[in-house]
């Protein structure tokens, strides 16, 4: 079908088309058989439906509207914020369960940290390491070619 009737399906089985738009839609119709194949289908469709429609309307007693309005306003409604006060052993289980999630993550974390690895870090401690031959402790170009060169 195309999108003039499909848009406007419901409203014409129903009779509920406005008439510009019943115009067009009738207009389609005559040009396009297969839509108007289609529209013939769906109109024997619901009315097979006819019977199961009730004819009576149901209403509600005197004063149902009023008796609602007025448990509404005796009636409290509860928030999420009740249920997470401190008073409640909900509220402390949550909090358990977060502070506990937060440990195990932050060990994981730390655990599995690798950018930074284990060795010397400070130019003393690379200067003691070092496999260079041995400094004498008046040579101070040699003792500032290993400090420039040190990389943590």
């Amino acid at each position: 079908m195309h999108s003039v009737i499909v848009e406007s399906l419901e409203e014409y089985i129903s009779g509920k088309l406005d008439p510009a738009t019943l115009r067009e839609f009738s207009a389609h119709l005559e040009s396009c058989g297969l839509c108007r194949q289609e529209v013939h289908t769906m109109m024997e469709i619901s009315t097979l439906f006819e019977p199961l429609r009730s004819t009576e309307t149901i209403e509600p007693m005197p004063g149902f509207y009023t008796r609602v309005m007025e448990q509404i306003g005796v009636r409290q409604v509860s928030s999420i914020w009740s249920w997470l006060s401190w008073n409640s052993a909900f509220g402390r289980r949550l909090a358990f369960a977060s502070l506990l999630t937060l440990a195990v993550l932050g060990s994981y974390v730390i655990s599995s940290e690798t950018k930074y690895s284990v060795g010397p870090t400070s130019p003393e401690t690379v200067m003691a390491v070092d496999q260079s031959p041995v400094v004498q402790p008046n040579d101070r170009d040699m003792m500032l070619v290993t400090l420039t060169s040190f990389e943590p």
